[in-house]
């Protein structure tokens, strides 16, 4: 069952919050990036080649959002990780705390290029273009965007706080909603 969707832009510190909270409770957790790259294993594509079909073939991009809800309704993962997790939870009517991670985009840059080595001026326009290209299709497919405050019962300003403040921050926020 799920506990908690985790939301965020990348470099928002989402995969970072989920294996805290992994640790601390021994929780399962369901990634979509996992459900990306397994479907794009089973097509025996690479992740770019895949990325590319999915921009091209917005229904190709639809089964794998329809297939993460149907896992989100079927398996027993306490936490579920992907940029429209909370919204999906939320129309699906699961009951769960559902958080986005607000970090702002000077901040996700330099983690970004920190992970990435590449440098904050290249992780800025990289996120720049992935959050433009993301929210034409988000709104193409769902007339969403991951970022609107409808579908989260708890949003957490992560800009200035470290792994362990986020993690921190979030039990409390998982205390206070349960």
């Amino acid at each position: 069952m799920t506990r908690i969707t985790v939301s965020g832009h990348p470099g928002s510190g989402t995969s970072t919050l989920v294996r805290g909270l992994i640790q601390h409770f021994g929780w399962t957790a369901l990634n979509g990036g996992d459900v990306f790259r397994n479907e794009a294993a089973r097509r025996e594509m690479s992740l770019q080649e895949f990325g590319e079909l999915c921009k091209q073939d917005l229904e190709v991009d639809r089964a794998l959002d329809k297939l993460l809800q149907e896992k989100m309704l079927e398996e027993s993962a306490d936490i579920v990780e992907s940029r429209l997790a909370g919204w999906w939870a939320y129309r699906l009517e699961i009951p769960c705390v559902r958080l986005w991670l607000e970090v702002d985009e000077q901040e996700r840059a330099k983690r970004v290029s920190n992970r990435e080595g590449t440098s904050i001026e290249q992780a800025l326009e990289e996120n720049r273009k992935r959050s433009a290209v993301d929210a034409e299709r988000f709104m193409e497919l769902y007339q969403l965007l991951p970022e609107q405050r409808e579908p989260y019962t708890s949003l957490l300003d992560a800009t200035n706080l470290g792994s362990e403040e986020v993690l921190a921050a979030t039990l409390s926020i998982l205390e206070d909603l349960q």
